[in-house]
């Protein structure tokens, strides 16, 4: 055991009894302790000393459950201040004893020292000179040490001290409390306030028994969130440690075994109470983890009221380092390299509600799975008709919602990708089928960790592990916390509503059901859609919401190469650059919202039309792109003219599909002049904001995507380097970042400054204008500026009509024309140019209706007769439509014509 050291005697003289050094681990009572050695490569050796006499009352003692009509015994008066008086002096202190007299039982009685030798404080008469013990009955004074314990008591019994008071001593008595009629109600009691306590007793690293202060309640106290080896009892009573068990309970009892300490009471396990211990010097729980001594536990680690993080951290700390029960651990991703543990990358496609395909860096794709999350899935087996084929995102319960939930957010977005663990190819059963080789990550966007809002909103599940088994989610206890929560407010899957039902009519290849639908879609003019699938560059399947139902769709007005076909009998090889069409159209409209044009259908039951994503026409960008040529069905088209300048281009640069184009020369043709009555040359544009004047904002559909980049990477700028609130001073005229009310940051102008609070703006992208403080207004960063991409919102005013000046009226037109156009595509053709901004003519994009006409037709506005002679055909047609109002009596016309001679009252003139 401890050190000994031997005391110097004369030889021959009388034996002097051999002083011996520990430290002490335990008092059992007044008069008994317990002494350990200095541990050396494992826990060390123990004794137990009992003081020569002297005798300290007896301790409670808990009847022998094996004993059915034994009693509980309670402690004799002053045996536990006796207990306390040496626990509080000489717990994890070093003593020194010798042994004065062995039973032949083995007990050995000596005296105890505080210190490191004899000339220490002599315990046995500090705790008669206390009144907690006494002399042993019969002992006689006849040597140095009895007399002195002889003084002591006389000095104790003159001074009433402990047992020599007046009064029986009762109040020394503890009212010891071994259960707990309910537990749960006990731990809820406290809310989760620290307790004072003393530990009595180390079954193993992680588990002890406790006495709470100060109502003396004995409960066993399980360590919250992990678990240390334990000692395995056998058949026949003895126990056998598992690997480092003893080690971990040393540890834990060379800290806390009758210490003071606080425990919060976290929440309770059978009769057992879970709760973190906290000493002056640490917590222990954190320490065993970090150790080595320790694992952490999933089905506690939930109450862990200092945060479950902490815990794996510490769990990290000792895998790291291999330490102790992880001494042969490795790490689920050992084998990788840091570049494939972390990184950033663009999601291109969502599988379903637990995997996604993502583009790194270097171009290549990856199919990355979700850690530790299961998604929806069929339960039972009769839940789904023999006869009907399985679509598992329409008909397995909250599929759709969940998969719609990651297309939303993550389609086309850069998220950070932190690979967990790699789960290895898995042949097939026969009741699983085979899986291959699946990496698993946690994917976080903007700080939020996916799986986690997924299982938030009760659209996924997590997986229960072994509790050996490492391979899961770095954030599991998030995981874990959020499903409780999805479960306690009955989100999605844990809904005690009826399920949704997703009634999703398939037409693909279904002629009839396609001519059917055909002018349906042909009425409809532009159309929502989402790309569910490429097949080719040219050939997708298409999911319209608004009409639940799924369609092929081809664009119209190109031709894209053909892509590789399985053929009876033989593979027929794809087109030269059909891969790279394939590809192009996949990375751009694959699971995007996209508006869809259908013009007609083939004889297959595929709709033929134009696809349009973020403004821009995916037939033109194919070709802009020498994926595609034009296809002479175009000419009939509003894009041929886009088309043929994409396809000139591509030529021109002889790229892909043109890269061996010779341009044919051209015989020279004498022109033959003929004399136009206007020039009507329509371009796209996209109508953004109408003001109280009748004039409208556009925007460019060419230019559409890059405002877009520039938006998108202005924001991102921003988000990393946002402007200090109240830094900008706004001045008249200069370009600045505006924060709209929907949050987002713009380009803008300022008009007019009134006062710090109240700012003029003008949204130079979009032609909306706005009053606002300075603190949502900052610089403008150079890389987004005007000489970068130029304001996209133009003005005009409409050609051909005289804006009403009655107020109402003028309202009227104004509505109208929000109604129609807002927010819309157009066709726009500038008629003639004046001092304020150019008159146009609009057209709506789907019916090529003027718009202009419309408001005429409508009473709404009047003509404003021009003279030029180009325009006296259309002037022509305006002034018929004038008519047609006018004796239908519209709007303006109501009361006739009101243009005699009080018109000028009215606010017009011819």
């Amino acid at each position: 055991m401890a050190s000994s050291a031997q005391s110097g005697g004369s030889s021959g003289g009388p034996a002097v009894p051999t002083v011996q050094r520990g430290i002490v681990k335990m008092v059992l009572s007044g008069c008994a302790i317990i002494v350990r050695g200095q541990p050396r490569g494992g826990p060390p050796p123990e004794r137990q000393i009992n003081l020569s006499n002297i005798r300290a009352g007896n301790l409670a003692r808990r009847a022998a459950a094996t004993q059915p009509d034994a009693k509980d015994t309670p402690d004799e008066p002053w045996a536990f201040p006796a207990r306390e008086f040496l626990r509080k002096k000489l717990i994890g202190k070093e003593v020194c004893f010798t042994i004065e007299n062995k039973t032949p039982q083995g007990r050995e009685y000596g005296m105890i020292y505080l210190g490191k030798d004899t000339n220490g404080e002599n315990i046995a008469e500090s705790l008669v000179a206390e009144g907690l013990a006494t002399r042993r009955e019969g002992m006689r004074a006849n040597n140095p040490e009895q007399n002195r314990l002889a003084e002591c008591e006389e000095q104790a019994k003159a001074a009433k001290k402990g047992m020599w008071s007046e009064g029986s001593g009762s109040h020394t008595i503890r009212d010891l409390k071994y259960t707990i009629e309910n537990p749960r109600h006990f731990v809820d009691s406290h809310h989760q306030k620290p307790v004072n306590a003393i530990i009595e007793h180390v079954r193993d690293g992680s588990v002890v028994r406790a006495l709470l202060l100060p109502d003396y309640y004995l409960v066993t106290v399980m360590l919250s969130g992990i678990k240390c080896p334990t000692f395995r009892r056998e058949a026949d009573g003895s126990e056998t440690p598992e690997p480092f068990a003893a080690e971990a309970k040393f540890f834990t009892e060379s800290r806390l075994l009758q210490r003071d300490v606080q425990i919060i009471l976290e929440s309770c396990h059978n009769q057992n109470i879970l709760g973190t211990i906290l000493h002056p010097n640490g917590n222990i729980t954190e320490l065993l983890l970090k150790e080595g001594f320790a694992r952490c536990v999933d089905w506690s680690i939930a109450v862990y009221t200092r945060g479950a993080e902490k815990l794996r951290a510490a769990e990290r700390f000792a895998k790291d380092r291999r330490l102790r029960i992880w001494r042969d651990y490795v790490a689920p991703t050992a084998n990788l390299d840091q570049k494939d543990k972390q990184f950033v990358a663009k999601v291109m496609q969502v599988l379903n509600a637990d995997a996604i395909v993502v583009k790194l860096n270097s171009g290549d794709y990856k199919t990355i799975h979700l850690s530790s999350i299961r998604p929806p899935r069929l339960e039972g087996e009769n839940t789904q008709d023999k006869n009907k084929k399985l679509r598992p995102l329409y008909d397995i319960p909250y599929m759709f919602e969940a998969r719609e939930f990651l297309r939303k957010k993550l389609i086309g977005k850069k998220v950070n990708v932190t690979v967990d663990y790699i789960r290895p190819a898995s042949p097939a059963t026969e009741t699983v089928p085979a899986f291959s080789e699946r990496t698993c990550a946690t994917v976080t966007i903007g700080g939020i960790n996916i799986a986690e809002a997924l299982v938030s909103k009760g659209l996924a599940t997590v997986i229960r592990y072994r509790q050996d088994d490492d391979q899961r989610s770095s954030h599991y206890d998030e995981l874990l916390a959020a499903e409780a929560r999805a479960i306690k407010n009955g989100k999605g899957l844990h809904s005690k509503k009826e399920v949704p039902i997703h009634r999703v009519a398939d037409i693909s290849g279904d002629t009839q059901k396609a001519k059917q639908f055909l002018p349906f879609l042909q009425r409809a003019g532009r159309s929502e859609a989402v790309v569910e699938y490429v097949f080719s560059g040219s050939r997708l399947k298409l999911y319209l919401p608004k009409e639940t139902c799924l369609i092929t769709f081809l664009l119209a007005g190109i031709e894209c190469p053909r892509g590789a076909r399985n053929l009876p009998g033989l593979v027929q090889e794809g087109e030269p650059f059909s891969e790279e069409a394939t590809l192009f159209t996949k990375e751009l409209v694959l699971q995007r919202e996209v508006e869809v044009e259908v013009e007609s259908m083939d004889k297959a039951g595929n709709f033929i039309g134009w696809l349009h994503i973020d403004g821009a026409n995916l037939s033109v960008l194919l070709v802009e792109h020498a994926l595609s040529k034009v296809h002479f069905t175009a000419e009939r088209s509003a894009y041929y003219k886009s088309l043929l300048s994409a396809e000139e281009a591509a030529k021109q640069r002889k790229e892909k599909v043109w890269a061996h184009y010779e341009e044919q020369p051209v015989e020279e043709v004498a022109p033959v002049l003929e004399e136009k009555e206007r020039s009507a040359s329509y371009k796209p544009v996209f109508v953004t904001e109408i003001t109280d004047d009748l004039h409208f904002y556009v925007q460019d559909v060419e230019t559409g995507t890059q405002l877009e980049k520039l938006m998108e990477n202005m924001r991102n700028d921003i988000a990393s380097h946002p402007p200090v609130e109240g830094s900008y001073a706004p001045r008249r005229g200069e370009f600045c970042i505006a924060k709209f009310v929907d949050g987002e940051w713009y380009r803008a102008r300022v008009e007019k400054v009134e006062s710090p609070a109240k700012v003029h703006v003008f949204y130079i992208d979009y032609g909306n204008r706005e009053i606002l403080p300075s603190t949502r207004l900052g610089t403008l960063p150079p890389a987004f500026s005007t000489r970068v991409l130029p304001a996209q919102a133009t003005e005009y005013a409409f050609a051909f009509i005289q804006v009403p000046q009655d107020e109402d009226a003028r309202t009227d037109a104004v509505d109208s024309v929000v109604r129609d156009i807002q927010n819309t595509q157009c066709l726009l053709n500038v008629e003639h140019l004046s001092a304020g901004c150019p008159h146009v003519t609009l057209q709506f994009a789907d019916s090529k209706g003027d718009v202009g006409l419309g408001l005429v037709k409508e009473g709404l506005v009047m003509v404003e007769v021009r003279k030029e002679k180009q325009f006296q055909k259309v002037i022509t047609e305006y002034l018929n439509a004038q008519e047609s109002a006018k004796s239908a009596r519209l709007n303006l016309w109501r009361y006739g014509d009101f243009r005699a001679d009080d018109a000028d009252e009215f606010g017009y003139s011819r």
